[in-house]
Protein backbone atom coordinates (compact mmCIF):
# COMPACT_ATOMS: atom_id res chain seq x y z
CA UNK A 1 0.00 0.00 0.00
CA UNK A 2 1.49 3.49 -1.23
CA UNK A 3 0.87 5.81 2.02
CA UNK A 4 1.72 8.93 0.55
CA UNK A 5 -0.72 8.32 -2.50
CA UNK A 6 -3.57 6.96 -0.61
CA UNK A 7 -4.07 9.24 2.13
CA UNK A 8 -5.24 12.25 1.72
CA UNK A 9 -7.59 15.38 3.36
CA UNK A 10 -10.92 13.44 3.45
CA UNK A 11 -11.15 11.85 6.58
CA UNK A 12 -14.63 11.71 8.32
CA UNK A 13 -12.60 11.92 11.56
CA UNK A 14 -10.29 10.78 14.22
CA UNK A 15 -11.47 7.06 14.46
CA UNK A 16 -10.58 7.09 10.44
CA UNK A 17 -6.74 8.26 11.40
CA UNK A 18 -6.52 5.74 13.99
CA UNK A 19 -7.04 3.00 12.38
CA UNK A 20 -4.92 3.86 9.65
CA UNK A 21 -1.99 4.22 12.52
CA UNK A 22 -2.78 1.18 13.89
CA UNK A 23 -2.47 -0.69 10.14
CA UNK A 24 0.83 1.63 9.59
CA UNK A 25 2.06 0.47 12.99
CA UNK A 26 1.47 -3.55 12.19
CA UNK A 27 2.66 -2.77 8.78
CA UNK A 28 5.65 -1.34 9.74
CA UNK A 29 6.94 -3.66 12.89
CA UNK A 30 6.46 -6.78 10.50
CA UNK A 31 9.05 -5.43 7.86
CA UNK A 32 11.04 -4.45 10.75
CA UNK A 33 11.30 -8.16 11.84
CA UNK A 34 11.71 -9.39 8.34
CA UNK A 35 14.35 -7.09 7.51
CA UNK A 36 17.81 -8.98 8.22
CA UNK A 37 20.62 -6.18 6.77
CA UNK A 38 20.68 -2.67 7.66
CA UNK A 39 20.79 -1.92 3.84
CA UNK A 40 16.81 -3.30 4.51
CA UNK A 41 16.27 -1.80 7.51
CA UNK A 42 17.02 1.61 6.20
CA UNK A 43 15.06 1.20 3.27
CA UNK A 44 12.11 0.40 5.75
CA UNK A 45 13.34 3.48 8.01
CA UNK A 46 12.73 5.48 4.99
CA UNK A 47 9.45 4.13 3.90
CA UNK A 48 7.37 4.92 7.43
CA UNK A 49 9.50 7.74 9.42
CA UNK A 50 11.45 8.92 6.64
CA UNK A 51 10.39 12.57 5.53
CA UNK A 52 8.17 11.32 2.76
CA UNK A 53 7.32 8.56 5.10
CA UNK A 54 3.94 7.16 5.88
CA UNK A 55 3.77 8.57 8.85
CA UNK A 56 4.03 12.06 7.83
CA UNK A 57 1.70 11.91 5.62
CA UNK A 58 -0.90 10.65 7.88
CA UNK A 59 0.52 13.20 10.49
CA UNK A 60 -0.78 16.08 7.47
CA UNK A 61 -4.55 14.73 7.55
CA UNK A 62 -4.60 16.02 11.67
CA UNK A 63 -5.14 19.62 10.19
CA UNK A 64 -8.36 18.20 8.82
CA UNK A 65 -9.74 17.21 12.67
CA UNK A 66 -11.46 18.93 14.83
CA UNK A 67 -9.59 20.58 17.56
CA UNK A 68 -10.97 18.14 20.09
CA UNK A 69 -9.76 15.66 18.39
CA UNK A 70 -6.23 16.25 17.81
CA UNK A 71 -4.26 15.86 20.99
CA UNK A 72 -5.60 12.11 20.89
CA UNK A 73 -4.54 11.37 17.53
CA UNK A 74 -0.90 13.63 17.90
CA UNK A 75 -0.49 11.59 20.73
CA UNK A 76 -1.42 8.47 19.12
CA UNK A 77 1.22 9.87 16.16
CA UNK A 78 4.42 10.06 18.69
CA UNK A 79 3.41 6.99 20.23
CA UNK A 80 3.76 4.91 16.76
CA UNK A 81 6.82 7.07 15.69
CA UNK A 82 8.34 6.30 19.36
CA UNK A 83 7.54 2.30 18.82
CA UNK A 84 8.73 2.50 14.99
CA UNK A 85 11.60 4.08 16.15
CA UNK A 86 12.74 1.86 19.05
CA UNK A 87 12.08 -1.30 16.84
CA UNK A 88 14.02 -0.13 14.44
CA UNK A 89 17.29 0.74 16.89
CA UNK A 90 16.86 -2.82 18.57
CA UNK A 91 16.87 -4.45 14.74
CA UNK A 92 19.77 -2.56 14.07
CA UNK A 93 21.51 -3.61 16.75
CA UNK A 94 20.76 -7.38 16.42
CA UNK A 95 21.54 -7.40 12.51
CA UNK A 96 24.81 -5.93 13.43
CA UNK A 97 25.58 -8.25 16.38
CA UNK A 98 24.43 -11.21 13.72
CA UNK A 99 26.53 -9.79 11.37
CA UNK A 100 30.43 -9.44 13.55
CA UNK A 101 29.35 -13.01 15.05
CA UNK A 102 29.39 -14.08 11.31
CA UNK A 103 32.62 -12.18 10.32
CA UNK A 104 34.37 -13.45 13.74
CA UNK A 105 33.24 -17.07 12.64
CA UNK A 106 34.70 -16.22 8.68
CA UNK A 107 37.76 -14.75 9.82
CA UNK A 108 38.50 -16.68 12.89
CA UNK A 109 42.35 -17.59 13.39
CA UNK A 110 43.85 -20.56 15.36
CA UNK A 111 46.32 -18.51 18.06
CA UNK A 112 48.07 -22.20 18.42
CA UNK A 113 49.14 -22.42 15.22
CA UNK A 114 52.56 -21.10 14.57
CA UNK A 115 53.05 -17.63 12.96
CA UNK A 116 53.94 -17.06 9.27
CA UNK A 117 57.68 -15.66 9.10
CA UNK A 118 57.95 -13.01 6.27
CA UNK A 119 61.72 -13.03 5.09
CA UNK A 120 63.99 -9.73 6.58
CA UNK A 121 65.22 -7.80 4.37
CA UNK A 122 69.12 -6.84 3.73
CA UNK A 123 71.10 -4.69 2.07
CA UNK A 124 72.76 -5.69 -1.46
CA UNK A 125 76.41 -6.60 -1.40
CA UNK A 126 76.69 -4.00 -4.40
CA UNK A 127 75.07 -1.02 -1.95
CA UNK A 128 77.15 -2.12 0.66
CA UNK A 129 79.92 -1.63 -1.32
CA UNK A 130 79.44 1.80 -2.85
CA UNK A 131 78.47 3.12 0.84
CA UNK A 132 81.57 1.73 2.03
CA UNK A 133 83.62 3.09 -0.95
CA UNK A 134 81.03 6.76 0.05
CA UNK A 135 82.34 6.85 3.63
CA UNK A 136 86.24 6.19 2.85
CA UNK A 137 86.40 9.11 0.00
CA UNK A 138 83.57 10.96 2.66
CA UNK A 139 86.31 11.05 5.02
CA UNK A 140 89.32 11.78 2.64
CA UNK A 141 87.17 15.43 1.56
CA UNK A 142 85.52 14.22 -1.73
CA UNK A 143 81.93 15.08 -2.25
CA UNK A 144 79.39 12.87 -4.36
CA UNK A 145 78.18 14.05 -7.77
CA UNK A 146 76.37 12.55 -10.13
CA UNK A 147 74.97 12.94 -13.94
CA UNK A 148 72.40 11.34 -16.30
CA UNK A 149 72.79 7.92 -17.31
CA UNK A 150 71.86 8.03 -21.04
CA UNK A 151 74.90 10.94 -22.21
CA UNK A 152 75.82 13.25 -25.12
CA UNK A 153 78.44 12.30 -27.20
CA UNK A 154 80.56 15.06 -26.34
CA UNK A 155 80.22 14.28 -22.54
CA UNK A 156 81.01 10.61 -22.80
CA UNK A 157 83.36 10.81 -25.59
CA UNK A 158 84.71 13.61 -27.37
CA UNK A 159 85.43 15.91 -24.41
CA UNK A 160 87.14 12.63 -22.72
CA UNK A 161 89.86 12.91 -25.73
CA UNK A 162 87.85 10.28 -28.02
CA UNK A 163 87.73 11.79 -31.36
CA UNK A 164 84.95 10.69 -33.48
CA UNK A 165 87.86 8.65 -35.74
CA UNK A 166 90.02 7.33 -32.22
CA UNK A 167 90.92 4.21 -31.85
CA UNK A 168 90.47 4.03 -28.12
CA UNK A 169 86.37 4.63 -29.07
CA UNK A 170 87.27 0.37 -29.75
CA UNK A 171 87.41 0.02 -26.34
CA UNK A 172 83.66 0.96 -25.54
CA UNK A 173 81.01 -1.67 -26.50
CA UNK A 174 78.01 0.92 -26.38
CA UNK A 175 74.66 0.93 -26.86
CA UNK A 176 73.82 3.85 -28.49
CA UNK A 177 69.82 5.18 -28.49
CA UNK A 178 69.74 7.53 -31.27
CA UNK A 179 72.24 10.06 -32.91
CA UNK A 180 74.14 11.65 -30.55
CA UNK A 181 72.62 9.85 -27.72
CA UNK A 182 74.20 6.82 -25.88
CA UNK A 183 73.98 5.10 -22.03
CA UNK A 184 77.04 6.19 -20.82
CA UNK A 185 79.64 3.53 -20.93
CA UNK A 186 81.15 4.93 -17.66
CA UNK A 187 80.61 7.89 -14.88
CA UNK A 188 83.48 9.91 -16.34
CA UNK A 189 80.68 12.22 -18.16
CA UNK A 190 80.14 13.33 -14.47
CA UNK A 191 83.40 14.59 -14.14
CA UNK A 192 83.33 16.78 -17.36
CA UNK A 193 79.53 18.41 -16.36
CA UNK A 194 81.45 18.72 -12.52
CA UNK A 195 84.31 20.94 -14.48
CA UNK A 196 82.45 23.12 -16.67
CA UNK A 197 80.02 23.89 -13.71
CA UNK A 198 82.24 25.05 -11.61
CA UNK A 199 85.95 26.44 -11.13
CA UNK A 200 89.06 24.56 -10.06
CA UNK A 201 89.39 23.44 -6.84
CA UNK A 202 87.36 19.82 -7.35
CA UNK A 203 87.57 17.06 -5.52
CA UNK A 204 84.34 14.64 -6.05
CA UNK A 205 83.78 10.79 -6.65
CA UNK A 206 81.01 9.81 -9.55
CA UNK A 207 79.22 6.51 -8.60
CA UNK A 208 76.06 5.32 -11.15
CA UNK A 209 75.11 2.82 -13.23
CA UNK A 210 77.39 2.51 -16.55
CA UNK A 211 76.08 0.11 -19.73
CA UNK A 212 78.62 -1.71 -22.46
CA UNK A 213 77.24 -4.78 -24.45
CA UNK A 214 79.14 -7.19 -22.70
CA UNK A 215 77.85 -10.38 -20.45
CA UNK A 216 79.40 -13.24 -18.58
CA UNK A 217 80.50 -14.65 -16.08
CA UNK A 218 82.66 -11.51 -14.76
CA UNK A 219 80.95 -8.82 -17.04
CA UNK A 220 77.76 -7.87 -17.43
CA UNK A 221 75.43 -5.39 -19.84
CA UNK A 222 74.93 -3.06 -17.18
CA UNK A 223 77.10 -2.22 -13.85
CA UNK A 224 78.19 -0.10 -11.56
CA UNK A 225 81.08 2.46 -11.49
CA UNK A 226 82.85 4.62 -8.67
CA UNK A 227 85.12 7.34 -10.29
CA UNK A 228 86.98 9.82 -8.68
CA UNK A 229 88.59 13.53 -9.94
CA UNK A 230 90.73 15.74 -8.21
CA UNK A 231 92.08 19.18 -9.46
CA UNK A 232 94.13 21.48 -7.97
CA UNK A 233 97.33 23.51 -8.18
CA UNK A 234 100.09 21.16 -7.89
CA UNK A 235 98.43 17.68 -7.53
CA UNK A 236 100.91 15.31 -9.03
CA UNK A 237 101.28 11.60 -8.96
CA UNK A 238 102.14 11.52 -5.61
CA UNK A 239 98.69 12.27 -4.58
CA UNK A 240 97.12 10.03 -6.84
CA UNK A 241 99.13 7.26 -5.68
CA UNK A 242 98.44 8.23 -1.91
CA UNK A 243 94.55 8.90 -1.85
CA UNK A 244 94.47 5.41 -3.57
CA UNK A 245 96.67 3.50 -0.98
CA UNK A 246 94.59 5.07 1.58
CA UNK A 247 91.66 4.18 0.09
CA UNK A 248 92.82 0.39 -0.94
CA UNK A 249 93.94 0.02 2.70
CA UNK A 250 90.77 0.99 4.31
CA UNK A 251 88.44 -1.29 1.91
CA UNK A 252 90.77 -4.65 2.37
CA UNK A 253 93.14 -4.02 4.76
CA UNK A 254 96.35 -2.18 5.87
CA UNK A 255 98.59 -5.42 5.13
CA UNK A 256 97.24 -5.66 1.79
CA UNK A 257 100.28 -5.03 -1.28
CA UNK A 258 99.41 -2.19 -3.44
CA UNK A 259 101.64 -1.61 -6.93
CA UNK A 260 100.70 0.52 -10.16
CA UNK A 261 101.64 -0.47 -13.89
CA UNK A 262 102.05 1.86 -16.78
CA UNK A 263 99.09 1.73 -19.02
CA UNK A 264 97.19 3.75 -21.54
CA UNK A 265 93.67 5.71 -21.79
CA UNK A 266 92.52 8.57 -23.62
CA UNK A 267 91.57 11.07 -20.82
CA UNK A 268 94.80 10.55 -18.46
CA UNK A 269 98.44 10.74 -19.39
CA UNK A 270 100.59 9.55 -17.63
CA UNK A 271 98.13 6.31 -16.74
CA UNK A 272 98.53 3.48 -14.57
CA UNK A 273 96.87 0.26 -13.72
CA UNK A 274 96.26 -0.56 -9.77
CA UNK A 275 96.47 -4.30 -9.02
CA UNK A 276 96.33 -5.39 -4.93
CA UNK A 277 97.97 -8.32 -3.87
CA UNK A 278 95.47 -11.19 -4.30
CA UNK A 279 92.36 -11.57 -1.27
CA UNK A 280 92.49 -15.23 -1.74
CA UNK A 281 96.29 -16.15 -1.40
CA UNK A 282 97.49 -13.45 0.12
CA UNK A 283 99.90 -12.28 -2.89
CA UNK A 284 101.03 -16.24 -2.78
CA UNK A 285 99.23 -17.08 -6.09
CA UNK A 286 96.51 -19.07 -6.87
CA UNK A 287 93.58 -19.70 -9.58
CA UNK A 288 92.30 -16.50 -8.80
CA UNK A 289 94.99 -14.54 -9.81
CA UNK A 290 96.31 -16.74 -12.15
CA UNK A 291 99.32 -17.70 -10.21
CA UNK A 292 100.73 -13.97 -10.26
CA UNK A 293 99.64 -13.25 -6.84
CA UNK A 294 98.35 -9.82 -8.03
CA UNK A 295 94.56 -8.72 -8.97
CA UNK A 296 93.67 -5.62 -11.06
CA UNK A 297 91.06 -3.01 -10.07
CA UNK A 298 90.93 0.03 -10.86
CA UNK A 299 92.81 2.52 -13.34
CA UNK A 300 94.03 5.97 -12.74
CA UNK A 301 96.25 8.55 -13.86
CA UNK A 302 97.07 12.39 -14.34
CA UNK A 303 94.11 14.38 -16.59
CA UNK A 304 94.91 14.78 -19.81
CA UNK A 305 95.51 18.47 -20.69
CA UNK A 306 93.42 17.99 -23.28
CA UNK A 307 90.63 17.12 -21.17
CA UNK A 308 91.38 20.45 -19.87
CA UNK A 309 91.19 22.29 -22.81
CA UNK A 310 87.36 20.94 -23.02
CA UNK A 311 86.39 21.84 -20.20
CA UNK A 312 88.08 25.59 -20.21
CA UNK A 313 90.99 24.73 -17.69
CA UNK A 314 94.16 25.85 -17.77
CA UNK A 315 96.16 23.06 -18.08
CA UNK A 316 99.09 25.53 -17.39
CA UNK A 317 97.48 26.64 -13.99
CA UNK A 318 96.09 23.38 -12.97
CA UNK A 319 97.09 19.28 -12.41
CA UNK A 320 94.49 16.99 -11.50
CA UNK A 321 94.29 13.49 -11.26
CA UNK A 322 91.12 10.66 -12.29
CA UNK A 323 90.70 7.01 -11.17
CA UNK A 324 87.94 4.49 -11.60
CA UNK A 325 86.79 1.03 -10.52
CA UNK A 326 83.75 -1.17 -11.27
CA UNK A 327 81.71 -1.63 -7.78
CA UNK A 328 81.11 -5.52 -8.93
CA UNK A 329 84.14 -6.38 -9.19
CA UNK A 330 85.13 -4.84 -6.01
CA UNK A 331 81.98 -7.12 -4.43
CA UNK A 332 83.29 -10.09 -5.73
CA UNK A 333 86.71 -9.40 -3.88
CA UNK A 334 85.26 -8.58 -0.91
CA UNK A 335 82.99 -11.54 -0.46
CA UNK A 336 84.29 -14.15 -3.02
CA UNK A 337 81.74 -14.32 -5.52
CA UNK A 338 82.82 -16.22 -8.43
CA UNK A 339 80.10 -15.48 -10.85
CA UNK A 340 78.86 -11.87 -11.31
CA UNK A 341 75.67 -12.61 -12.74
CA UNK A 342 74.80 -13.76 -9.14
CA UNK A 343 74.50 -9.95 -8.26
CA UNK A 344 72.02 -9.27 -10.58
CA UNK A 345 69.63 -12.83 -10.89
CA UNK A 346 67.68 -11.69 -7.29
CA UNK A 347 68.31 -15.16 -6.14
CA UNK A 348 67.64 -14.56 -1.97
CA UNK A 349 69.31 -17.20 -0.98
CA UNK A 350 72.57 -15.94 -2.37
CA UNK A 351 70.91 -12.42 -0.99
CA UNK A 352 70.74 -13.06 2.66
CA UNK A 353 73.86 -14.34 2.96
CA UNK A 354 74.54 -10.20 3.45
Amino acid sequence: MEWGHSISFFYSGAEFMKEQLNALQSNGLDELAAAISEEALQEVKVKYLGKKGALTALMKGIGALSPDERPAVGNLVNAVRDLLESRLEERLSAVRSAAKAERLQRERLDVTMPGRQRPVGTRHPVTLVIDEINEIFAGLGFQVAEGPEIELDFYNFEALNFPKDHPARDMQDTFFVENSLLLRTHTSPVQIRTMLNQPPPVRIIAPGTVYRCDYDATHSPMFHQIEGLMVDKGITFGDLKGILTIFINQLFGKDIGVRLRPSFFPFTEPSAEVDIACVICRGKGCRVCKNSGWLEILGAGMVDPEVFRHVNYDPEAVTGFAFGLGIERIAMLKYGINDMRLLFENDLRFLQQF
